[in-house]
């Protein structure tokens, strides 16, 4: 049985974007300066990894970074990896 996508979550205030399934949370954190969005962390719970949920968080935080016309900077392995992998995003990279 397919369960629904988790709904991602926009936590402007804690500045980070996360997945809650269950009792287990995954986040992307950033931290913006100007015109510049600097991703963080990518965090998965071992719960929840394999489920394309780290993937989810970047596509997430890669489309405001577009839709707000920010440049990407990052200091995770995992958001290199997913650039590296999906090159739609390179426009971002500052």
């Amino acid at each position: 049985m397919q369960t629904q996508d988790p709904q991602i979550i926009h936590d402007t205030e804690a500045r980070r974007f996360k997945i809650v399934v269950d009792s287990h949370t995954a986040v992307l954190d950033y931290r913006k300066d100007g015109s510049t969005i600097l991703f963080l962390h990518t965090g998965v719970p071992p719960a929840l990894e394999g489920q394309g949920i780290g993937s989810k968080l970047v596509k997430a935080g890669l489309e405001y970074a577009r839709t707000n016309g920010l440049k990407v900077q990052t200091l995770c392995w995992f958001v290199d990896g997913y650039l590296k992998r999906h090159p739609e995003y390179q426009d971002l990279l500052g």
